[in-house]
């Protein structure tokens, strides 16, 4: 047999970066311990608890037994419970056979990929992206085919961009609404071109990543593409979770509902893999669903008016500027006006990583760099903190930018 030498790793993995968003927390934390004091607008994960009937249920769970292993696919209930949601805030109509549950939102979009993915196969991703699909795609073995959408259209794909970028190979157009980072929001409109589009190649899947749906600021109804355009359901991948709406992030329940061919495909790599999801954590996920609602329009009125602050601020401050965002719980803030330029203590700005960088190590304000999300001359800042730590972050960024020339 001959030798691979001495790298043991496979190629698919090497081709895979670490996390830029976990990379930054880390990097934040680690000056934390050295002493320095850190202002962390990186996490992208409420600040708010998990409200306390969703933990009382979880209790309840461990009370009456349920700790053992689920049915692969998650608990009957709560699949159910899924579909039923489905169909009452979504329009969509999902037998809950065909709804998988899993380790939170990003593992359902790994299976979907993981599946369906033949070595080549391209996955058009509109940027800025969430920092994983790319590497997803590549992990199996993807070709991920990055398409810009421009700051003048709000961070949107329009239907010119996405045709012009179908393919043959083309297997996947994974679409995320509200964003991360941008907070872009698809309306009816929005996706009723980009529907048009995708009627013409039958042979493309498409992935919809709703995981931010409830964090919206415009108080208009949920709108999804498979209800703009029923005949697209059968080639539509629907993930959602509970993590961001029910401030539910370490309980790691996430699901994938859609084609049944693909759904028990993922089924099958699951229980080869992870197994079921956590049984207490399910229990936890059911109550979300069923419970009282009111935890969610609270807090969204919070991340408004953290939204509003924020960005008055941020456009305040010269160099900086950002689009209000329709949803999620971030600004994305355009620091082109300091690239090139030069601070007070002769540190040139070069690109929007340099910037990042200074504002850390002189201030201590941790913010992510646009480049990890494909959009060089961005910075996303989360505002899933208190207004405090929000206006004190944005107070040193005005103060560390002042002097810049």
């Amino acid at each position: 047999m001959a030798s691979r030498g001495p790298n043991r790793i496979a190629a698919r993995i090497s081709r895979v970066k670490p996390s830029p968003s976990s990379a930054a927390a880390d990097r934040a934390a680690a000056l934390r311990r050295a002493g320095k004091k850190i202002v962390n607008l990186v996490v992208g994960e409420p600040d708010f608890d998990t409200p306390a009937h969703i933990r009382q249920a979880a209790c309840d769970a461990i009370a009456r037994g349920e700790t053992r292993y689920t049915q692969n696919a998650g608990t009957p209930a709560l699949r159910a419970a899924i579909a039923t949601k489905l169909e009452s805030e979504n329009g969509l109509t999902v037998d809950p056979k065909n709804v998988l549950v899993t380790c939170g939102a990003k593992h359902a979009i790994f299976n979907a990929l993981s599946v369906t993915i033949e070595p080549g196969d391209e996955v058009l991703i509109p940027a800025p992206y969430w920092v994983s699909y790319p590497d997803m795609a590549l992990a199996c073995e993807g070709v991920p085919v990055v398409l810009p959408c421009l700051e003048q259209n709000d961070f949107k794909l329009d239907a010119t961009t996405l045709r012009a970028a179908l393919t043959p190979r083309t297997r996947w157009l994974l679409l995320n609404s509200p964003t991360n980072p941008t907070g872009a929001t698809y309306n009816a409109a929005d996706l009723r071109s980009l529907a048009d589009v995708l009627l013409d190649y039958p042979d493309v899947l498409i992935l919809t990543d709703d995981i931010y749906e409830h964090i919206a600021y415009n108080d208009a109804p949920l709108v999804h593409l498979g209800k703009v355009e029923p005949a697209l359901l059968s080639r539509i991948v629907i993930v959602n979770g509970v993590s961001k709406t029910y401030a539910m992030t370490g309980w790691r329940i996430g699901y994938a509902a859609g084609p049944a061919d693909i759904i028990a495909a993922m089924e099958t790599l699951q229980s080869q893999s992870t197994s079921n999801a956590c049984s207490v954590s399910q229990a936890a996920a059911l109550a979300a669903l069923q419970g009282d609602q009111s935890f969610v329009k609270e807090s969204v009125a919070v991340y408004r008016q953290r939204r509003d602050r924020a960005a008055a601020l941020i456009n305040a401050t010269p160099g900086l500027s950002c689009r209000a965002p329709g949803g999620a719980f971030y600004l994305y803030v355009n620091c082109q006006g300091l690239i090139g330029k030069t601070t007070a203590g002769g540190r040139t700005l070069g690109d929007d990583n340099e910037v990042v960088m200074y504002l850390l190590e002189e201030k201590g304000v941790a913010v992510i760099a646009g480049t990890a999300y494909g959009t060089p001359g961005y910075f996303r800042m989360s505002i899933a903190t208190s207004l405090d730590v929000i206006e004190e972050g944005i107070a040193l960024m005005a103060e560390a930018f002042r002097d810049v020339r």
